[in-house]
């Protein structure tokens, strides 16, 4: 483990795994009993398994008629050497219908010695003699998890490119000479929040203004969450991106949100996904419905690019062209709400893993086994539109909404209303957690008869996953058949715990909320009271939502210090109670978050909007320039229709009747507004509306953004020593103000 990071939360123990190696040479007088032996000769084949251990059931090959077999053939597992580990081999005879068990043997894993490499015969049956040799050996200390809280080495390459770039373009935008040095150049970052649809669309506009009007080529980071994400997703894995501009782009993702989403559910098109689920099932990876939803959103918005992944989206970002995407999701426990607890998840097309541990996976590993660090069984990695759905899963656990089956015929309940009652005690239920493996019947390899029962099993599952799809089904109705699920990639670490701590503050998370009298802090008791707890490291699988679930902008992400983040501009499409309602619940449950981590973020008044009444963009500081040095600028953008029914461009106004009444529109007042969180089918003129008013708001507030651009270049210049932390200076801190809830899981 490296050095101690100040804003480490949960640190890992990085500790040895020991890799047991078990060659099953042979077996001797292989007999069921005289009368067995009479009917059939044996056709054996050995299974181990070790309980404790990830991937944990290993089978050799069976010989036909062979009451001598020979198999030869080495098995190796990953062991945590902290716990008991028992080897249980069973002797088994292949038949056509039904495996016969012929005896077992059991072997104390404990005995044998590291380094030593040991010759065994087990006896079953007071006859049957199996030979082996198992070996202990100490796995290497390399793992193919990172276990730290800087940003990887790519990430860190990556900046430096950019920072080049962007001293270019800012000169271009502000004129030459406001940047000299690559130091003074600031950290930039574009927030998108979530709102299905409706948070696409208006990300597309938003995107538009930002590549035309060059602040783009400035920005390092762009970051969403659930809708936004999609939008992203479509952006960077198109073939001609960013040669070719959102423009174009966006004009053909109006042509892919205006047919109607059941045209996505012909039975031709299901069993196409069936048959994709069911291959990913069989493989050992675990199903949900948003599964389905992923490839319904990938069958929308990427049809051409099905079979693109995360990695893929490198090259563009290979040379610094374009700013790092991050996309995000949570991790949540069973039976808590994620508003009380939920681990934030971030993807970039370099990483996936969560900050609060330091742990860290290249985005090829996303789904695969992993045991104490150390992968042991590896899968395909997953496509992106298998991403897209974790990303905005809310909808996959509303599915009946999207697909306008509601209880409700007129006005149900909001999502935001709905997600109230869901909560994640409903999304997981009381499904076993054991291996899948170990949980398959035994079967023979004879192929007729393998082929039967695989075809069998899937026509069943089938029609479980086709009544799925019209609601009659525990994948469909239950939450935890619809929240996303992945292998555990923390499973068997240990974690050492204690509350985050920030050196620059010098106070506690507590004392810095008490200092600001909590007046930020949103009415309800539980919002982030269990925030500082660990995941389960002994859970085989874990779930991953949307992360809209907690709150509805992608900040987690930007905040991390690592990343050192000057300004940040954020567009928040979240639904509001009407037009004409106060926009700033999430930034607010952002701010808290913030403050409950000890991440510097600045003062959002809420009386603002008494003061200045609904604006397109509200800048929000500082409090105390001089001595909050790492605390960001916030221009956070608001989805209100204001000024473009006046004007079709800034300082442009609309002259004839069509241009007026092509901009006079609500977004949540109108009763039968087509922008409704739940609708993914836009026309060409719902879709235009949305995307031009964000176009327009962005392009109205260009100077702000400017002016803020050069108001961060020169707060670089005169603090060039931001977000620098002396370790030595964190240790001191620590002793003297001694943070309590050091524990040891």
């Amino acid at each position: 483990m490296s050095s101690i990071d100040p804003y480490q939360q949960i640190m890992v123990e990085h500790q040895y795994s020991h890799k047991l190696t078990v060659i099953v040479k042979q077996a001797k007088n292989v007999t069921k009993g005289a009368i067995g032996d009479m009917l059939d000769t044996p056709d054996p084949y050995v299974e181990l398994f070790i309980p404790a251990a990830p991937d944990s059931r290993k089978r050799t090959k069976h010989i036909d008629n062979d009451v001598n077999p020979e198999w030869n053939e080495t098995f190796e597992f990953i062991l945590d050497p902290n716990q008991e580990n028992v080897l249980e081999i069973t002797l088994m005879d292949a038949n056509y219908v039904m495996d016969e068990t012929i005896g077992t043997a059991t072997f104390q894993i404990s005995t044998l010695k590291l380094g030593e490499k040991k010759d065994a015969i087990f006896i079953i049956s007071k006859v049957i003699e199996i030979t082996m040799e198992l070996s202990l050996e100490v796995c290497s200390s390399a793992t193919d998890l990172r276990f730290s809280m800087a940003l990887c080495e790519e990430e860190k390459i990556f900046r430096q490119q950019r920072k080049t770039k962007i001293m270019e373009h800012v000169n271009s935008l502000l004129g030459a000479g406001h940047l000299a040095s690559a130091r003074d150049v600031p950290v930039i970052a574009i927030l998108g929040s979530g709102g299905g649809f409706r948070a696409m669309v208006g990300f597309a506009g938003v995107m538009k203004a930002l590549y035309e009007s060059g602040i783009l080529d400035c920005a390092m980071y762009i970051a969403g969450l659930s809708g936004s994400t999609w939008y992203m997703s479509t952006l960077y894995s198109h073939p001609d991106f960013p040669v070719k501009g959102p423009k174009e782009i966006n004009e053909e993702l109006m042509k892919s949100v205006s047919h109607n989403p059941l045209k996505l559910l012909t039975p031709q098109k299901v069993k196409r996904y069936i048959e994709a689920l069911w291959k990913k099932k069989s493989s050992g990876q675990p199903v949900t419905f948003t599964d389905i939803f992923g490839m319904l959103i990938g069958e929308t918005l990427i049809q051409n690019r099905l079979g693109t992944t995360l990695c893929d989206m490198k090259e563009k970002v290979s040379k610094a062209q374009s700013a790092l995407p991050l996309f995000t999701c949570l991790h949540v426990k069973p039976d808590v709400s994620e508003l009380m607890f939920a681990d934030w998840v971030e993807f970039s097309p370099y990483e996936i893993g969560m900050a609060k541990y330091g742990t860290f996976m290249t985005p090829n590993l996303f789904g695969s086994k992993f045991f104490m660090g150390t992968v042991v069984k590896k899968y395909e990695e997953n496509p992106l539109h298998f991403l897209m759905g974790i990303w905005g899963s809310a909808f996959a656990i509303l599915f009946n909404r999207v697909l306008g089956v509601s209880n409700s015929q007129n006005k149900g309940p909001t999502m935001e209303e709905e997600l109230e009652n869901i909560r994640m005690r409903h999304i997981v239920s009381s499904d076993s957690d054991s291996d899948d493996e170990s949980e398959r019947p035994k079967g023979t390899e004879n192929p007729d008869a393998e082929r039967e029962h695989q075809q069998s099993s899937q026509e069943s599952w089938v029609q479980r996953m086709f009544m799925a799809l019209v609601g009659d089904s525990a994948l469909f109705t239950t939450r935890e058949g619809r929240a996303g699920k992945v292998h555990n990639f923390m499973l068997g670490l240990n974690l050492n715990t204690s509350y985050p701590f920030s050196p620059l503050s010098g106070l506690s998370t507590q004392e810095s909320m008490e200092e600001d009298e909590m007046d930020t802090a949103v009415a309800d008791p539980d919002e982030f009271e269990r925030i500082y707890e660990p995941l389960d490291v002994k859970s085989k699988k874990i779930h991953v939502v949307d992360s809209g679930l907690t709150f509805n902008l992608p900040y987690p992400l930007i905040l991390r210090p690592q990343r050192g983040v000057d300004l940040i501009i954020s567009f928040d499409f979240s639904a509001r109670p009407s037009d004409s309602s106060p926009p700033f619940k999430d930034i607010l449950l952002a701010e808290k978050w913030a403050k409950m981590n000890s991440l510097p973020f600045p003062k959002i008044d809420p009386n603002v909007f008494d003061r200045e009444g609904l604006k397109e963009c509200y800048v929000f500081k500082p409090k105390n320039p001089a001595s909050d040095i790492d605390c960001p600028t916030i221009i956070h953008f608001v989805l209100a229709n204001i000024n473009f029914r006046d004007y079709k461009a800034p300082g442009v106004p609309r002259e004839t009747q069509k241009e007026k009444d092509f901009a006079d529109f609500d977004i949540f007042d109108d009763p039968d507004t087509p922008f409704s969180t739940f609708n993914f089918q836009y026309s060409n003129e719902a879709f235009k509306r949305l995307h031009d008013l964000m176009e327009f708001n962005t392009l109205k507030n260009l100077d702000i953004i400017k002016q803020e651009i050069a108001n961060s270049i020169e707060y670089r210049r005169q603090n060039p020593s931001r977000c620098s932390v002396s370790l030595s200076d964190v240790e001191a801190r620590r002793y003297f103000n001694k943070p309590q809830g050091n524990n040891h899981i």
